[in-house]
Parts: structure tokens; sequence; C-alpha cells
């Protein structure tokens, strides 16, 4: 057993990281401190001076792990890498696991190439970015390949290779190293161009270009010359068509901010070669922190999840652990990196476009926001109103049976959580217990599982056979929507009594257009406006558990299972059931035939048909 007390006790006073876990043994919150003793005793002393969030960890906390570093920098990379791995609840979160996208060019490798790559390895390779869009790389590479004859095949080319070039070097757009017909040294001068070009030095790489032309002219080689004239020109055409925010021309990063009483929107400008290539934005939901502390963890976060540290980086405020933070990046860049707070000329205005930019997308949000708690929980909670709920419904999910005639009957459940979908919590069911086209039947197998399974699950758990990250039906809805009407809300209400359980439970009712009209509960139907939130959203559910299951009835007609129901009989082999699908079409028509008419298809004989036919005809 665990006692806070006594190991609060132990804390040593140096620097390192603490790791906060809950009754469970996940990981809550993670830390780092310059002392472990002072900073993590501040979390069970004086109450009453923490805000509600960090209140709300401390009552969760049942015990905690510390780990002693030799410093501070130590403790902050330690504490990056493990919010990184396993992004507590209560540490400041950025969106989950992004991944921005890179220019890589493959230095790593004999005549190198331009990709396209979101991963970030050790290779020798050079990468470029991050860019925010992969639209933006795209266009860029395409430019690429346009100006300079790069390959863009996976062939290993060696010193003696020789092979069949393919269509891009007969169009002009591949040197064709595969041939032989380039060495090394000249490839690698274009390689050089490109990445003084993905550099930002449009300048320098014209300036080049053009000695080249004027050599090649000397040299009587027009057609040469003429190439690298086109190449100038495109490349000119390119700084039109690009903003200039840096006079420096230098890589810088530029952070602004916008805040409200409990959003925070941090915008990131990346500014490569003094030009703009891309920006993101991230929304901080917190009501508690101070703008120092999200710009600290938005800082330490953003850096350590992307491999290239610009030179320079503008923020609006100034952050408490800035010395640090400094040192720590710039051992990853492997150079000095500065963090400045700008207070005139031109990174000012730089920094107040981020903080502009910022406001506006969080205003943009924040209406976002409205609107959609109107169509979620909002509809939920007019939802609740309308039905007479004692309690708003946040979990609810939505039953739906499907089947052609009775063949491969599934069934689907769909959970929606605060008004929205929650494809994770999606389950599907194969029908076991029931033969033919019984709608009621089968509704009930499905709900009948699922609760089952989750009264399976949470007695394993309180057991410890199992852990919270392998639970799958354990949370039970707060209300419970079937496709169908009354008699599809009954026959699920005797289940429901059966297994001791007491969910409100609607049905989801369709017109003769087979659209949503409305709900039925508690035996009669409930009129809800048709322009309204609610209804909307009970529209929604009711589509979306109809497209699941249907979806999943296809997927079984496609691995060929719509004859299961024949692969059940005694004495019907491959043979027999071609033939009989063969002969009839479908299971219905099988089904309603006699024995005579069985027995008269080719491979059958008196006995298989009584076996085709007693089968149907006792399931019904």
């Amino acid at each position: 057993m665990f006692d806070i007390d006594e190991q609060l006790k132990l804390l040593p006073e140096k620097p390192g990281v603490y790791i906060m876990k809950d009754k469970y043994g996940e990981i809550i919150y993670v830390g780092k401190a310059v002392s472990l003793k002072n900073r993590v005793r501040q979390y069970f002393q004086n109450s009453r001076n923490h805000g509600a969030k960090v209140s709300a960890m401390v009552s969760n906390i049942s015990e905690f792990e510390y780990i002693v570093t030799d410093s501070e920098l130590e403790a902050l990379i330690l504490e990056c890498n493990l919010i990184k791995k396993h992004r507590p609840k209560y540490n400041i979160l950025l969106k989950d696991d992004k991944q921005y996208p890179y220019i890589k060019v493959t230095l790593n490798e004999n005549y190198p190439r331009v990709l396209f790559t979101r991963r970030i390895e050790k290779d020798k390779a050079k990468y470029y970015g991050p860019y925010s869009s992969s639209y933006a790389i795209r266009e860029t590479i395409d430019i690429i390949k346009k100006l300079f004859p790069v390959r863009t095949c996976n062939r290993v080319i060696g010193k003696n290779t020789k092979d069949r070039p393919c269509l891009n070097y007969y169009i002009g757009r591949c040197l064709a190293p595969c041939m032989g017909n380039v060495d090394e040294e000249e490839y690698n001068a274009m390689i050089k161009d490109i990445c003084t070009f993905l550099s930002g030095k449009h300048d320098d790489l014209i300036l080049e270009l053009e000695q080249k032309m004027n050599e090649a002219s000397e040299n009587l080689d027009y057609e040469k010359a003429a190439d690298y004239r086109d190449k100038i020109n495109s490349i000119k055409k390119i700084q039109e068509t690009q903003k200039v925010l840096s006079s420096n021309m230098e890589d810088e990063d530029v952070i602004g901010f916008a805040q409200t009483q409990d959003k925070t929107c941090v915008q990131i400008f990346f500014i490569r070669g003094g030009k703009l290539v891309g920006r993101e934005h991230f929304i901080i939901v917190d009501d508690e922190s101070s703008i120092n502390y999200i710009l600290n963890q938005f800082v330490k976060q953003f850096y350590s999840g992307t491999v290239f540290i610009p030179k320079s980086i503008f923020i609006q405020d100034n952050i408490d652990e800035k010395d640090i933070i400094e040192k720590w990046l710039s051992g990853r860049r492997g150079s000095n990196v500065s963090i400045k707070v700008p207070v005139k000329g031109e990174k000012r205005k730089l920094v107040l476009m981020a903080s502009e930019n910022a406001e506006m997308t969080l205003k943009n949000f924040s209406e976002k926001l409205i609107k959609e708690k109107e169509m979620s929980t909002g509809a939920v909670e007019s939802l609740a109103d309308i039905l007479g709920l004692d309690s708003v419904p946040n979990r609810i999910e939505a039953y739906d049976i499907s089947n052609i005639q009775g063949v491969d009957p599934v069934g689907s459940m769909v959970a929606f959580i605060d008004g929205k979908a929650k494809n994770s919590e999606y389950r599907r069911f194969k029908i076991k217990t029931v033969v033919g086209a019984n709608d009621y039947a089968s509704m009930q197998e499905v709900v009948r599982r699922r609760f089952n399974h989750g009264f399976d699950e949470i007695k394993r758990l309180q057991e410890k056979q199992i852990d919270m990250d392998s639970l799958k039906f354990s949370s039970f809805p707060d209300l419970i929507l079937v496709d169908g009407g009354l008699g599809h809300v009954n026959s699920v209400s005797e289940t429901l009594k059966e297994l001791g359980i007491d969910i409100p439970i609607c049905g989801m009712v369709k017109d003769d257009r087979h659209r949503t009209r409305g709900l039925i509960y508690d035996n009669h139907e409930v009129s809800i406006d048709q322009n309204s939130p609610e209804f909307k959203l009970i529209t929604r559910i009711q589509d979306e558990a109809h497209r699941f299951a249907i979806s999943y009835h296809r997927s079984l007609r496609g691995k060929g299972l719509t004859v299961s129901l024949l692969d059940k009989i005694d004495g019907i082999g491959k043979g027999r059931k071609r033939a009989l699908i063969k002969e009839f079409g479908s299971i219905d028509r099988i089904r309603e035939a006699t024995i005579e008419e069985l027995q008269n298809i080719q491979g059958m004989n008196r006995k298989s048909a009584e076996s085709v036919y007693n089968f149907f005809h006792k399931s019904k």
C-alpha cells in the first residue's frame, strides 16, 4: 500500500521529474522540479490555494514516482519526453501526435532524391521544414522537378550501374544516372542548387545560375545557356509570389497568442530564408493557468516534437524557464538558439501579426464551439427536457439490425458522447442464435450480448484480470435508441429487465420515405420540431447506426458469406450449395421450395432435399 505521507518525507532536495498516478496506475501528470522535495510537497499542502484543476488532480493521486537527474536541463528533457509518451490527463497538451511534413533530400545515398516525408530519421539526409501543409510541400517538390532533372525512382545506383531509363529521362525530367549518363560530381552540383533553393536563398541561386549561363554562352553551348536562363526566370517568378517577412533572410519562428477567459490560441509562423513557408495554431483550453505557464509548456512541447530548430524564436511574452529552454534547444540544434521578446521594429511587427492571427483564429474557434454545442450538448439537453428524463444522457447508444431476407443478419451499436459520434466506441455483432428475418429477436440478442460483455469486463477488472486499456463494453449508456417502433422498444425492454438494467429506451421511427420522423417513448410517439438541433441529432444517430450496420453486412457478403445458412445444413456441401443457388437464385426462394423441387436439382437426393426443407421450416 502506497503511503503518500511517508513517501513525501523521503523526497530528495535534488532536481528531477515527478510522475503522478491514479488508483489504476495511470499517469495523470508529469512535472519537473529544481527541488523535488519542495515542489511535490506543495501539491499536498495549502490546498486552499489550488485552483479547481489542480485540486481535481490532487484528489485523483493515489501514488507518485520521481526520477532524480543531475541537472535542471536533464529534468526538462526527461519531462518533455515523458509528456510526449504518456500524454497525461492534467498536463497542457498540444494536438495529438502532430507530425509535420518535411522535404527530404537523401544525401545518404548515391544520386540523391527529393522526397515528401513526415518521418525524421538520423540517416544523414537533409530535411527542410516544417511545413504546415502537405499541399505546399507537394507544390514545392513539383517546382523542383520542373527546374531540376532530379531522379524520382528508388533504384539503387552504383558507379557501374547500366539500366534502362524511365519515361522521365525521355521528357527531360531526369538525367538518368541509372544509365551512367551523368557523373556524381555533376549530379551533386545540381543537388547543391536544390538545397540552396529549399533554404530560401534564391538570390544566391540566381547568381550561381547566371554565372553558369554566362560560361555556357562563352563556350557556345547555347542550349545549356537557354536552360539556365529559363531556370532563372522561373525562380524569379517564384520570388514574386512569396512574401518576404524578414529582411535578414534567416530561419525564424514567430510565436504570438490571444487569450479569453478559458481558452488560449497560440499561433506560430514558420519563416525560412526570410519567407513565410507555413503557419500553425494551437487551441489550449485552460481557465486557471497563466499565459506565462501556457507559453512555457507550449514551447517545450512543440520543440520536443519537431526536428528543425531555428536560430531565433521570437515570442510575444517572456517565459520563466527561458535560459534553460535556450540551452536545451541549442543542444538539439547544434548551435546557439535565442528566444527573444522584441519590443520594437520589424520583429515586433511580426509578433503582433501572429497575435492578430491568433485573435481571429480564437474568435472563429469560439463561434464554432457555440454552434457545435448547440448541435451536440445543447441538443442532448433539449432532448432530455422533451423526454422528461431525470438527467442529461451524456452517453447515447443506438442499435440497428441489417439483413437481406434473413440472410447474414448483423447488429450494430454506435455511441454518441455529449452529442458527438465516438467511432472508437462502435461495436458490431454477427447474429448467432436467430434464424431467418426476426428483427425483434436479433435486437434482443445484440443488446443481451452487449451488456453481458460489460458485466464480464467489470468483474474481470475488479478481480484485476484485465486493465483499463482492455475495456470495450464497460461504459453503460444513459439512453438507448433503437431503429424501429414500439415492437422493437418492447423487445429491448424485456431484455433489459432480464438483465436487471434500468435505462430509458426510445424507438427511432421513420416516415413513408424512410426518413426520420420522431421518437417512440413511454408507449407513445413524441413530436419533435424537424428544424430543431435535437431532431437533427436523432437523424444523425439513426443514419449512423444504419450506415454502420449496412457496411458490416456488405463486408460479410463481400467475403462470400451470403449463403452461410446453407453451410449449417447437414449433407449440403460446396457442390450442392452451388447448384441450389444457381437454380433458385436466393435463400428466400430455396426456403419456399418443396421437397420435390429441391430433389430435382442436380446433385441432390431425397435425403438432402428433406434436410434443406426441414431446416427452413423448423426455424419458422
